[in-house]
């Protein structure tokens, strides 16, 4: 199956780099990293840079788009882009699934792709994904017909294991999983909202909000 992983400047490299280890895992995927123009992408942290090799006009179809997503505010600029939200819906038009990792969601919605479907993001932009007409859920993978979004960063690993289980088997997905060695004993219970206790959340929250307004 061909698989385009699109890039943009700020995206969360996690989100972008797990969906690829799984697939590129399977033998069955030829996975290409896909930018508006080819080269160099820079990431939303310090880490440094991630490489697209094909610009929109070289990738026209794709039979799984992934859509990463980034930390507040970064995922403005692919959103009120509209050379990016064409490439989308025309990569949408003839894919058998279009998914989302984290705040990808907000991309698929601005593409308008997600209007009145339940869907899901990073906790902290349930808000603003429900203010682009989507029905934001707190579930780890949800999948909307052919749409499949996923939750914060890590849950991209979770939402591409399912759709190799979809496509290949759960054997082969059961494989990849062992061969990623994917068995996550974190050293705390607090990876979600519906686990950490209020108060984090609220902490949590507010540094988000910082976060946005300073880089605002």
């Amino acid at each position: 199956m061909k698989v385009a992983i699109l890039l943009f400047d700020g995206i969360t490299a996690l989100d972008a780099i797990g969906p690829y280890e799984v697939f590129a895992a399977t033998q069955k995927c030829e996975v290409k990293f896909v930018a508006k123009q080819k080269g160099i992408i820079r990431l939303d942290s310090k880490m440094g840079y991630l490489h697209a090799d094909y610009s929109f006009s070289e990738i026209t179809s794709a039979d799984i788009l992934v859509v990463p997503g980034c930390s507040p505010p970064n995922y403005k600029n692919p959103m009120n882009d509209e050379e990016t939200l064409n490439w989308i819906r025309k990569i949408n038009n003839t894919s058998k699934w279009t998914t989302s990792v984290c705040n990808g969601s907000l991309i698929l919605s601005a593409a308008g792709l997600l209007k009145g479907a339940v869907a899901t993001c990073h906790w902290g932009s349930f808000d603003l994904l429900q203010s682009l007409g989507t029905i934001p859920t707190d579930e780890r993978v949800v999948r909307h017909e052919k749409i499949v979004t996923s939750a914060g960063v890590s849950s991209g690993i979770d939402m591409a294991l399912q759709l190799v289980a979809w496509e290949f088997g759960e054997d082969i997905s059961k494989g990849v999983q062992l061969i990623l060695e994917y068995d996550p004993q974190p050293p705390f219970d607090t990876g979600s909202i519906k686990k950490a206790p209020a108060s984090l959340v609220e902490k949590m929250k507010k540094s988000l909000q910082e976060i946005s307004n300073k880089d605002s």
